[in-house]
């Protein structure tokens, strides 16, 4: 089926394109700009400032600190559904060992006091740079499209929190509504030049998850006169394994993670506590409620079954940092990549499969009861994804890792291109 977004394509021809190449090197200077001045979750205050005064010169009508340091901007062009797109601004605690001449060589505070290097090692620098360069181009081509852009900054999302912080800021209230919700995220796996659909299921529930191990100590020397919280804590980290390997269908996916063991001081002796720190990953709520219902009933029967009294029983706590599944409408990705492949190049849209990952742009769609959409961009240069491919090669640096480099300029223009596209299909103007 040929959208009036295609016959507005043929017609005016690669505009987009055309524009790429007169203001990418300003927007690659921007992504530079951004690399090497990264900003901790819920710090990103410089960050903000720099993309609410992009949005204001552009015409748009802005609003700030929208759930910490958020920025929504919205501009209307007659009548038409309303498009959201998102980008998120905060970076990691990293060091950076790219080498780049950009490089970040930011130390930052985190909430607890402790200094720490920081530096965008998941992407949101290029994130920023296409939700940027596709607001110039659509602000200065109304022509081409007819509704309301609703632009969204967003803190935050490496806690899983700015999402919805800003949506109980009020987000739409303070803004408008949309009818339709987009975003992309870097993929460290898929060469640069080629977007990543996948439709259904993109991104998981995560939780995290607390379980304080409670026990009696002493000495090691007379372990029958205490209640051991790290042999008790040994066998809950077992037991929780079988919450998806026994009780979990083989046909659902579904990950336990215990990341993180902390208990005792000294080869002798017994402690009075052990704590762990769990990831839960699930598409399904379903699934999800019942892991984190198995969960609550392994701590405290095992720590029964081991003899524990009911004052010494395990506490388990939900941390409220839950990012929720991101869901792609099949018949909505199909349409969005269809608009998106004349702009990058035939068969450089390709189907990818969900991951375990979390990101909260899932809360947005939800939020306004609306169709949603995240794609994947891809970010490996040329030569590095063909010595990739080579037996034996070394792995490419992952996300979170301090060694991710973005081939930025063209990763830059396909992101650009392609959501240029998409909202431009969205708000495509009726026919004369």
């Amino acid at each position: 089926m040929i959208t009036p977004f295609l016959l507005i394509f043929a017609q005016q021809g690669h505009v987009a394109t055309s524009w790429f190449q007169e203001e990418g090197a300003a927007l690659v200077a921007q992504y530079k700009e951004l690399h090497a001045s990264p900003e901790l979750s819920f710090q990103e205050q410089e960050t903000s400032e720099k993309m609410a005064k992009i949005l204001q010169e552009l015409g748009f009508d802005v609003q700030t600190q929208l759930g910490g340091y958020g920025v929504a901007g919205v501009l209307r062009n007659g009548a038409g559904p309303t498009v959201l797109i998102r980008a998120d601004m905060d970076a990691l605690p990293v060091l950076e060992e790219t080498g780049l001449p950009y490089a970040s060589k930011v130390i930052g505070v985190e909430q607890g006091g402790r200094k720490v290097p920081v530096m965008h090692a998941c992407g949101h620098d290029i994130h920023m740079t296409v939700w940027s360069g596709t607001a110039q181009f659509l602000a200065t081509h109304k022509k081409l499209w007819r509704g309301t852009l609703l632009f969204v900054a967003q803190p935050a999302e490496e806690r899983g929190a700015g999402a919805r912080a800003m949506l109980e800021d009020s987000l739409y209230e303070r803004t408008v509504t949309p009818d339709y919700c987009l975003a992309f995220h870097v993929a460290p796996n898929i060469p640069v030049g080629v977007v990543g659909a996948c439709p259904g299921y993109a991104l998981a529930n995560v939780d995290s998850v607390d379980i304080l191990v409670r026990g009696k100590g002493g000495h090691g020397s007379t372990p029958e006169l205490t209640h051991d919280p790290v042999v008790l804590a040994s066998k809950i980290v077992v037991a929780l394994q079988t919450l998806v390997s026994r009780e979990t269908a083989t046909q659902k996916a579904a990950v336990v993670t215990v990341g993180s063991i902390h208990g005792g001081e000294k080869h002798n002796i017994i402690p009075n506590a052990v704590k762990l720190q769990l990831t839960i990953r699930s598409y399904e709520s379903e699934v999800r409620d019942a892991l984190l219902d198995g969960i609550r009933r392994t701590a405290k029967y095992e720590a029964l079954a081991a003899g524990f009294p009911e004052d010494l029983l395990p506490v388990v706590e939900l941390l409220p940092e839950h990012t929720p599944a991101a869901w792609n409408s099949p018949d909505f990705m199909a349409r969005v990549s269809r608009a998106m492949e004349p702009a990058i190049g035939e068969g450089r849209v390709i189907e990818v499969p969900p991951v375990m990952g979390g990101e909260d742009f899932g809360r947005f769609a939800p939020a306004a009861n609306c169709e949603g959409a995240i794609f994947w961009l891809g970010i490996v240069s040329k030569k590095d994804w063909a010595a990739s491919q080579e037996p034996g090669a070394a792995p490419l640096p992952g996300l979170h890792t301090s060694r991710i480099a973005p081939d930025a300029l063209p990763a830059i223009r396909t992101g650009v291109l392609a959501m240029t596209a998409a909202v431009m299909d969205l708000l495509a103007p009726p026919k004369d």
